[in-house]
């Protein structure tokens, strides 16, 4: 007779049921309806397959569709593995690596067989039509445990040299799994998976793109084919996904860049932007605009070097944490004769800074501070460098040279909350400046880490009552706390924004850190005349100069608003006789602090009308002989129909009043 067990369900309810039971047949003796929508399980809070024989007592609960996160994460691993089985299917001596679920879909790197090239663009189609053809066998995906060694023979036998390096580097004794597909292919993974592939949606996937990949992200191996997916849990949810999709595309901010002559990046200059003058002006709009806000929130602007001695990364915990993202610097003079190495490697080492905090804790050294002085808010448009992978870089999003908009607020124990709820405040004000919402996250102690854990309890629990009391705790604004998710010396405030069609941004931060002045040696004179800590918070609205921008174009689609505009509007002729009122507009927008062009090129007026409302121009004036005689001007404003015509002196008030930074107006 089989052990019985006990299995507990969420609403409180228990059963005794034999050890072996799955959660299967709990749905199903629970109604026909659960039997068929469950996909899978969460036994005592781990997503298992729903197939998987319950052992001991649990808490059990099925997952549906209606769970939508854990139902995806199925979905997108379940693509991934059928697309490694249709590309072996399809094209045999096809090895197989790895393939995750991500974010919006699922990608696996395959290496393809020596009678062929890389895979392509043109391979999708057949690739995927395989895909549906397995999905609609709805063969079961069964589990198997075997051993260290049963799975490194197999692997060698079949030829697939990677999953057999993978698996000879696993622990010897450690539980292996394997899964199949039907009887006919399997493949190395923990799980878990659906019950077969017949849940899926045979209509709900799209394969998006094929992209290079080196095994195991090390450029010295083999190079691979990633072929890209989007999957979902049926087909509106994939037609809703490609036509944002579609829409991204249009917002792309390095086609829009390009169009706009705002920047530019080459291979001279791996991951650093070229900022063309209309780029560069949107660069310093923002920079004015937040030095407004730093001025009136009583912060002070300072500038650190870019260099600094190793050693003051080793002291400051980043050598040993950081160092493979760093450039690092021999400190000597390079060899200036032909022969013989450049650098003789004896020299001590230097590194560009990939963040400003350690300078600005050496500027809070200088001179012995009192209790009184604080808190010290200390702000830096910091130029820093990052050594990422040259694949990992992607347009302004992700690059090697960045400016941030960084702080690093000096603080008593007692001023903390009132200083990240004030930021919270700051924070809030800017990012509705520029028509953002966003939700709000708490990430927390990593698994590795430096400090205590009684700080690390005090400075998630100051962070959590700063938000508190900012009123933004709330489901209103997506409050969330994420395990593990802190930087390895503080937890962390994460600012998620949401642009205008609906996708979210990691931007601004606070940190609340009791590490870095200690091992820097920071101190203040307290009140009693004993040397004391400061807590450092360290913060950031925009991030990064870089990425903000590029998160601003796609949102506004390069439509900016007129304060940001690099050109706020061009005065353009109908015929050649009104150059001269032309240019006498063009003076005057310009006497008012209008950024403003002229056009008197020799071409209809329609042709221009279409250029520049392409270049996303925001107003153009059009003039002829009639407006001249009565001084006035037809305006025609992007993504508006028709036109008005207005006097001069008007238009001019009108573009002074839509040119203000929105911190200036009355």
């Amino acid at each position: 007779m089989s052990e019985m067990i006990r299995v507990t369900l969420p609403d409180g309810s228990a059963r005794e049921v034999p050890s072996g039971t799955t959660p299967a047949d709990i749905a199903a003796a629970i109604g026909p309806g659960l039997a068929k929508a469950a996909l899978a399980a969460r036994v005592d809070g781990e997503v298992r397959d729903i197939m998987r024989p319950l052992e001991s007592d649990a808490q059990l609960a099925l997952i549906t569709a209606k769970d939508e996160a854990d139902a995806l994460e199925l979905a997108r691993h379940d693509y991934a593995h059928i697309l490694a089985e249709a590309v072996q299917a399809l094209f045999p001596g096809t090895q197989i690596t790895f393939g995750p679920a991500t974010d919006d879909g699922f990608y696996y790197d395959v290496m393809a067989p020596a009678s062929r090239g890389p895979f392509t663009l043109d391979d999708l189609p057949v690739i995927e039509e395989k895909m549906r053809e397995i999905i609609r066998a709805d063969k079961p995906l069964r589990r198997e445990v075997m051993s260290r060694d049963a799975l490194i023979a197999t692997w060698a036998a079949a030829g697939e040299s990677f999953k057999a390096e993978w698996a000879r580097e696993l622990p010897d004794g450690e539980e292996l799994t394997v899964y199949w597909s039907g009887d006919d292919w399997m493949d190395m993974c923990r799980g878990p998976h659906l019950a077969s592939t017949g849940k899926l949606d045979p209509q709900a996937f799209k394969l998006t793109r094929v992209a290079g990949a080196y095994w195991r992200g090390d450029q010295n191996n083999a190079q691979l084919s990633r072929i890209y997916g989007t999957g979902w849990l049926n087909k509106k949810q994939l037609d809703a996904h490609l036509v944002r999709l579609e829409e991204a595309a249009k917002r792309d901010h390095r086609r829009l860049g390009q169009d706009m002559d705002l920047f530019h990046l080459q291979q001279e200059a791996h991951g650093s932007v070229f900022w063309h003058p209309h780029g560069f002006t949107i660069w310093r709009q923002l920079e004015s605009y937040m030095r407004r806000a730093i001025d009136a929130a009583g912060y002070q602007e300072v500038k650190t070097p870019q260099v600094m001695d190793a050693r003051q990364w080793e002291q400051s915990g980043h050598w040993g944490k950081y160092r493979e993202n760093m450039f690092v610097i021999p400190d000597e003079v390079p060899n200036t004769e032909d022969e013989g190495p450049v650098i003789s490697g004896n020299a001590d080492w230097m590194a560009l800074k990939p963040m400003n905090c350690p300078a600005h804790v050496l500027i809070f050294r200088q001179g012995i501070k009192s209790y009184r002085d604080l808190p010290l808010r200390l702000y830096e448009h910091g130029c820093c460098h990052r050594n990422e992978p040259h694949g990992a870089l992607h347009g302004l999003m992700r690059v090697r040279q960045f400016t941030q908009d960084d702080a690093h607020i000096f603080c008593r124990e007692d001023q903390i909350v009132a200083e990240v709820q004030d930021f919270c405040a700051l924070a809030d004000r800017i990012y509705k400046d520029f028509g953002f919402t966003y939700s709000i996250k708490l990430a927390l102690r990593p698994e590795k880490r430096f400090g205590s854990d009684a700080d690390w309890d005090k400075a998630e629990n100051e962070l959590r009552d700063a938000v508190v009391r900012a009123g933004l705790a709330t489901e209103e604004y997506g409050w969330e706390e994420l395990p593990g998710e802190g930087a390895f010396y503080a937890p962390k405030l994460e600012w998620h924004l949401t642009d205008a069609i609906g996708r979210t941004w990691q931007v601004g931060t606070i940190q609340s850190d009791r590490v870095l002045p200690e091992r820097l040696d920071a101190s203040y004179v307290g009140e009693d005349g004993a040397r004391h800590r400061p807590v450092m918070l360290h913060r950031a609205i925009f991030g990064s100069y870089e990425r903000f921008i590029g998160i601003l174009i796609e949102h506004y689609a390069g439509r900016f608003p007129v304060w940001l505009a690099p050109v706020q509007a061009v005065v353009a002729t109908i015929v050649s006789d009104a150059d001269g009122y032309a240019e006498h507009v063009e003076a005057k927008l310009k006497a008012a602090g209008i950024r403003v062009e002229s056009d008197l090129r020799n071409e209809k007026i329609n042709y221009k009308v279409r250029e520049h409302s392409l270049a996303k121009v925001p107003h153009l004036l059009v003039v002829g002989m009639r407006e001249a005689e009565e001084g006035k001007v037809a305006i025609r404003s992007l993504g508006s129909e028709g036109q008005r015509i207005m006097t001069v002196d008007e238009a001019v008030a009108l573009l002074i009043a839509e040119a203000t930074p929105p911190d200036l107006r009355a």
